[in-house]
C-alpha cells in the first residue's frame, strides 16, 4: 500500500495556500482598481461585467503565477528574487488581459486600459504587501515572542556583501537573538548611507555614539582577518565600552554554504596579536624540502607538531617524527595517517638524550635535513632542575649536532629562543650553550657539508603551557587571573607563523647565521590578561580578579632578541634579520665545557653546574636567588 508523503503533502499545501491568497488579492485589486477609477460610483453596465472579467483576470493572474512559479518561495525569507517574479507574472497577465478586451472575442469582458494602470499597481502592491508583511512578522515579531533570551542590538563590520548577507541570515534566523541596527564601513562611497534599512556608519567617533545611543551589545566582524592596525583599534574601542566582539566564520565553513547565527565565534585573543601575513618564497622551500629525508626532534611539541604538518606538505621523501613523549607522539601519529593522509611520515619513539638510539636513528634513515625543536622550555621548573636543562637543551643538542655532522646531513637547524640572549635563567642559558656549540661546529669542523642555522624568537601563542591557554583557564574557573607583575612585556608569534620562518630561515641560511624573527611590538602581560577578560564578556577587577604575584625565579621584565656582542643583518625578507656574534668560543673550548658539565650532572649539584654556565655565558646573571651568590667574574672554575 503506497502511503503519501507527509512532507510532499504538507509542502503542496502550502504552494496551494499561497496561490490561493495570490488569486484572492488579484480579484481584490482589480475590483479596487475599477471602484479608484470611477470614483466609487460605477456605471451599471461595468458591474455587470465584474463577475466575469474578475474571472479572467483570476485565470490570467494563476496562468501567470504558474509559469513564473511564485507560489513556490518560503515567504519569510521573501527577496528581490520573489519581488522579480512578482513584477514579471503581473505584468505578463496584465499583457494578456488586455490583448483579451482589445480582440473583443469574450463577451462580456471589460478590462479598459485606465482599469488595467491601477489594477497592475494594486496588485503588484497587495501581493508585495502581504509578502514582507510575513517577512517583517516572521523576522521580528514572532521570533520575540519565542525567543527565551532578549534580543541584542549589534553592528556589522563590513557593508560589504558579506556584511549584508550576514544581516540577513541574522535576521532569517528564527533561533537568533540578533537585531542588526547598523553597519560599520570606512569606505567613503559608504559611510552615511542607509544599507537594507541600517545605517552605515563611516567614523570611529560616530561608532562610539551610535554604540551608546542605539544600546549596541556586540559588533560582528564579516572578516576573518585582524591584522590590521583599523582592526585592532576597531576591537580596543569596542571592548572599552562593553562591547562583545563576534566574527562570521570563513565561507567554507558555512552550512550547506549558508550561514546561520549559532556559527558566530568569539574572538581569540591568538587573532589579535598577529601580525600583517608573512610573504615568503614558497619554491625556494618546496624545492628545499621536496624529495628529501628529513627529521623533526621534539616532534609532539607545540612547534615540533606544526612544523612536521608544514613539512609533510612539502612532500618530502621521508619525514622522521621523534619524539620521547609516547601519547602525543601517538596522536601526531595518527593525525599525519589519518587526517593528513602523508603515508610516508615515519615516528621514532627516542630520546636525544641516548647517542646509541639517535644514532641507530641515522644510520637507518640518513637524514638530509634536521630541525631540531627538542628541549625542555618551562623557565620556573628548570629553575629547580638545573640538570634536566643541561642534560636535555646542552647534551642533547650535542648528540644530534654531532651525529649530523658524522652523517652527512645537508642542513641542521636549532630551533632556540629569544632567553638565550643575556639570560636570566637556566633555561635561556642552557639554550645560548646549545646555540654556541651548533656555531663553533659549523666553524671547525674539517670539510663538513652540514651547514648549521639557528633560529631564534619569543613567546609562541598558544603553545603548550604558555599564558594564553593558562589565563583561559583561570577565567573559565572564574578568576582570579595570576600576573606576575603589571610591567612585564612579552613578544609574541603564532606557531604557524614561528614554523613557516624556521623553514625560511633553512632555506636561506648559509651556515652559522642566528636567524632573529620580527617579532613586532612586546605586548604588556597585564594588557593580555584585561583584553582576555573582556573578550569573554567579563570585566577585569569586576568580574574577575587580576592579583600581581611577583617575577617568579629566573624570568624579566622584558625579553630581548639580540645581545650587546651580536651585530642585527638585514636579509630579503624583512620578517628575517641575521644575528653575527662578535665573541665565539673555539670547538675545543666549548666541547670542555660541555664534558664538565656532563661530569657534574652525577652529583646532582645544582650549584655547581650553574657556576660552570655563568663561566659558559658571562652575561648570565640570575634573578633566582638560589643562585645570585654566584658570581661568574670572580669564582674561577
Amino acid at each position: 500500500m503506497h502511503l503519501p508523503n507527509p512532507l510532499t503533502s504538507q509542502a503542496t499545501l502550502n504552494k496551494l495556500y499561497i496561490a490561493g491568497v495570490d488569486l484572492g488579492l488579484s480579484a481584490i485589486a482589480f475590483v479596487g482598481a475599477v471602484l479608484l477609477r470611477f470614483n466609487l460610483e460605477v456605471p451599471s453596465h461595468i458591474i455587470a461585467k465584474l463577475p466575469i472579467t474578475v474571472l479572467g483576470v483570476v485565470g490570467a493572474r494563476l496562468l501567470a503565477f504558474y509559469v513564473f512559479k511564485t507560489y513556490s518561495g518560503i515567504i519569510r525569507y521573501a527577496g528581490l528574487y520573489d519581488v522579480s517574479r512578482i513584477f514579471a507574472a503581473v505584468s505578463i497577465s496584465h499583457c494578456l488581459l488586455l490583448a483579451i478586451h482589445w480582440s473583443g472575442w469574450w463577451p462580456g469582458f471589460y478590462y479598459a486600459y485606465s482599469i488595467a494602470v491601477i489594477d497592475v499597481a494594486l496588485a503588484i502592491l497587495l501581493l508585495l504587501a502581504y509578502r514582507f508583511c510575513l517577512v517583517f512578522f516572521f523576522r521580528y515579531v514572532k521570533r520575540s515572542l519565542q525567543s527565551s533570551q532578549p534580543v541584542q542590538n549589534v553592528i556589522v563590520y563590513g557593508a560589504d556583501d558579506l556584511g549584508l548577507s550576514t544581516k540577513r541570515a541574522l535576521e532569517n534566523d528564527q533561533m537568533a537573538s540578533y537585531r542588526v541596527v547598523g553597519f560599520y564601513d570606512q569606505a567613503k562611497n559608504l559611510a552615511e548611507k542607509i544599507l537594507d534599512g541600517a545605517w552605515v556608519i563611516g567614523k570611529p567617533s560616530q561608532l562610539s555614539q551610535a554604540i551608546k545611543r542605539l544600546g549596541v551589545q556586540k559588533i560582528i566582524f564579516t572578516s576573518p582577518n585582524f591584522n590590521t592596525e583599523q582592526s585592532q583599534a576597531l576591537v580596543d574601542l569596542c571592548l572599552g565600552l562593553g562591547v562583545g566582539v563576534l566574527k562570521v566564520p570563513p565561507v567554507n565553513q558555512w552550512v550547506n554554504g549558508q550561514f546561520r547565527a549559532r556559527q558566530l565565534q568569539q574572538i581569540n585573543i591568538e587573532e589579535l596579536l598577529e601580525r600583517d601575513p608573512i610573504v615568503l618564497d614558497p619554491q625556494h622551500i618546496v624545492a628545499n624540502v621536496a624529495n628529501k629525508v628529513v627529521l623533526v626532534t621534539g616532534a609532539a611539541g607545540s612547534i615540533g607538531r606544526e612544523l612536521a604538518r608544514q613539512l609533510a606538505l612539502l612532500k618530502p621523501s621521508q619525514l622522521i617524527l621523534l619524539d620521547k613523549a609516547e601519547s602525543p607522539l601517538h596522536e601526531l601519529q595518527l593525525l599525519m595517517h589519518e587526517e593528513l593522509h602523508q603515508p610516508q611520515v615515519i615516528t621514532v619513539l627516542a630520546n636525544i638524550t641516548q647517542p646509541a638510539s639517535l644514532e641507530a636513528v641515522f644510520t637507518t634513515f640518513r637524514p638530509q635535513l634536521v630541525y631540531h625543536a627538542a628541549a625542555y622550555k618551562h623557565v620556573p621548573m628548570l629553575e629547580d632542575y638545573p640538570a634536566e636543562a643541561v642534560s636535555n637543551n646542552v647534551l642533547g643538542t650535542k648528540v644530534v649536532a654531532d651525529l649530523a655532522v658524522k652523517y652527512g646531513t645537508d642542513c641542521f637547524v636549532l630551533v632556540s629562543t629569544d632567553k638565550a640572549v643575556n639570560p636570566t635563567n637556566v633555561m635561556g642559558a642552557s639554550k645560548r650553550i646549545a646555540e654556541i656549540y651548533v656555531q663553533a661546529l659549523n666553524r671547525q669542523v674539517p670539510n663538513q657539508r652540514t651547514r648549521f642555522i639557528v633560529t631564534r624568537f619569543g613567546n609562541v601563542l598558544g603553545s603548550d603551557g604558555s599564558v594564553i591557554p593558562r589565563f583561559k583557564k583561570q577565567i573559565e574557573a572564574g578568576g582570579p587571573i595570576t600576573v606576575t607583575s603589571p610591567q612585564v612585556t612579552r613578544y609574541f608569534m603564532t606557531i604557524p607563523e614561528a614554523c613557516q620562518l624556521i623553514l625560511e630561515a633553512s632555506t636561506m641560511g648559509k651556515s652559522g647565521e642566528i636567524f632573529i624573527f620580527d617579532m613586532g611590538k612586546s605586548v604588556k602581560i597585564v594588557d593580555l590578561a584585561h583584553k582576555m577578560i573582556r573578550l569573554a564578556g567579563f570585566e577585569p577587577d569586576k568580574d574577575i580578579a587580576l592579583i600581581f604575584t611577583g617575577l617568579r625565579p629566573g624570568e624579566k621584565i622584558e625579553e630581548e632578541l639580540l645581545a650587546k656582542s651580536e651585530n642585527m643583518i638585514p636579509t630579503h625578507n624583512k620578517k628575517i634579520m641575521i644575528g653575527k656574534d662578535a665573541h665565539s668560543y673555539t670547538l675545543a673550548q666549548i666541547t670542555a665545557h660541555i664534558q664538565e658539565l656532563s661530569s657534574c650532572l652525577p652529583q646532582h649539584d645544582d650549584l655547581a653546574l650553574v657556576r660552570l654556565m655563568k663561566h659558559i655565558v658571562p652575561e648570565f646573571v640570575s634573578n633566582n636567588s638560589r643562585f645570585q651568590v654566584l658570581d661568574s667574574q670572580s669564582l674561577a672554575v
